[in-house]
C-alpha cells in the first residue's frame, strides 16, 4: 500500500522536493494573447470564460461582484489546469493533495467569512435559521448551520482531492497487472485503461468546475 501512494508522494516520486514546480507547469498552456490574430486556442478559452460568466451572473450580481467573478474564473483555470497537468506521465498530480486543495479552500472560506460577518452581519445571522423554522427547532438548526459552514472548507478539499485520488489509484492498480495477463486480456486492459483517462479527463474539469460553483454559492451567501 505504501508502494501503490507513493506516485502521489513528492519527496518518493523523483527523489526531489522540486515535484511542485508542477504547479506552474500551466504556465506553458496560456496563450500569448499578444498575437495579431488569436488562435482557435485562444477563441475556446474565450468561449469558456464566457459560459463560465453566465453561470456566475444567476448566482451573484455582476456589478457590484465584477472583480470576484474574475477571481473564480481564474480559480477554475488554475484548478483545471493543475487537474489536466497530472494527466501527464512523470508530472507530479499537485491538485491529489490535501495542502493543495485545503489552502485554495480556506483562503477562499476565511475571506468570505470575514467579508460577511464584518460588513453584513445580520444577513449572516439570517442564514443561521432557515425560513419557517419553528421556534423549539431554532437553537438546534442554529447549531447544525454553524457546523456545516465550518465543514465547508474540509469538504471541499476532499472532494478535489479524492477525485484526483481515486482515478489515479485505479488506472495504477489496472495497469499494475499487465505482465500477468494473457494477449486478450492485455488488450481488454488496455481499452479500459483508454476509456479511464477519458473519464478522467472529464473528472478533472466536472471537478475545478463544481469547485468553482460551490465557491460562488458560498460567497453569494455572505453577500
Amino acid at each position: 500500500m505504501m508502494n501503490l501512494f507513493s506516485i502521489f508522494d513528492p519527496s518518493t516520486s523523483l527523489n526531489f522536493s522540486l515535484n511542485w514546480l508542477s504547479s506552474i507547469y500551466i504556465l506553458l498552456l496560456i496563450p500569448n494573447f499578444y498575437w495579431l490574430i488569436p488562435s482557435r486556442y485562444v477563441y475556446f478559452l474565450i468561449m469558456i470564460c464566457k459560459i463560465l460568466i453566465m453561470e456566475f451572473i444567476m448566482l451573484l450580481n455582476f456589478k457590484l461582484n465584477i472583480y470576484n467573478i474574475i477571481l473564480l474564473i481564474s480559480l477554475f483555470f488554475f484548478i483545471l489546469l493543475n487537474n489536466f497537468m497530472g494527466m501527464f506521465p512523470y508530472i507530479f498530480t499537485s491538485s491529489s493533495h490535501l495542502i493543495f486543495s485545503l489552502t485554495i479552500s480556506l483562503i477562499m472560506w476565511f475571506s468570505m467569512m470575514i467579508f460577511g460577518w464584518l460588513l453584513n452581519t445580520n444577513h449572516m445571522f439570517i442564514h443561521l435559521v432557515p425560513q419557517g423554522t419553528p421556534s423549539i427547532l431554532m437553537s438546534f438548526m442554529v447549531l447544525i448551520e454553524t457546523i456545516s459552514n465550518i465543514i465547508r472548507p474540509g469538504t471541499l478539499a476532499v472532494r478535489l482531492s479524492a477525485n484526483m485520488i481515486a482515478g489515479h489509484l485505479l488506472m495504477t492498480l489496472i495497469s499494475s497487472t499487465g505482465n500477468s495477463l494473457i494477449f486478450l486480456f492485455l488488450i481488454i486492459m488496455l481499452l479500459m485503461q483508454c476509456l479511464l483517462i477519458i473519464l478522467e479527463l472529464s473528472v478533472s474539469i466536472i471537478q475545478a468546475y463544481v469547485f468553482t460553483i460551490l465557491s460562488t454559492l458560498y460567497s453569494a451567501e455572505s453577500n
